[in-house]
């Protein structure tokens, strides 16, 4: 259905380089080496990164999507980051069957996701933990990371992203 839809895109005159596929699983990576300009997965550890752009080739655009959340006691990160990955994506079979892909049992997909499986989806710590991540995702192949910041509750997000900002060096 979705190279259906890609191809009217085209039909219609969208150039295969303006279209970026939201792609997981191999069939639709494939379909965004061969007919799109690139794919952007979200919900998706470094390892993953590596095996799309095996996927990709060199040329076409990967933009992973990476979770952050700025705060260096693991608990605090984990109690921040499990209700945004529990609700809804440890609910939706396309991601979790992409992170049985991955290796993960259903036990780390249990519960709101084991601490492990938290802590590979979404980067917590300083600024020099956030920015390792990111660096392990353009090291496996990641032409751009988008970053999605997960506030404490009530916390001021201008500050919060002062902080991210400053401790990306930007």
């Amino acid at each position: 259905m979705l190279a259906r839809y890609v191809d009217v895109l085209r039909a219609d005159g969208v150039p295969a380089d303006s279209l970026v596929l939201a792609a997981l699983g191999p069939r639709v990576l494939r379909l965004a080496a061969e007919r799109a300009g690139g794919a952007h997965p979200y919900l998706v550890p470094p390892e993953h990164t590596r095996q799309a752009r095996k996927i990709l080739g060199p040329g076409p655009l990967l933009a992973p999507e990476q979770k952050v959340v700025l705060e260096a006691d693991p608990q605090q990160a984990r109690a921040v980051a499990r209700p945004r990955v529990q609700n809804p994506y440890l609910g939706l079979v396309n991601y979790t069957s992409n992170l049985r892909r991955l290796g993960w049992g259903d036990e780390d997909l249990a519960g709101g996701g084991s601490d492990a499986l938290i802590d590979a989806l979404v980067a917590h710590g300083g600024g020099e933990q956030v920015a390792a991540r990111l660096a392990e995702h353009f090291d496996a192949g990641a032409d751009h990371v988008c970053v999605q910041l997960l506030p404490a509750p009530g916390a001021d997000l201008t500050e919060e992203f002062g902080r991210l900002a400053k401790a990306l060096g930007l």
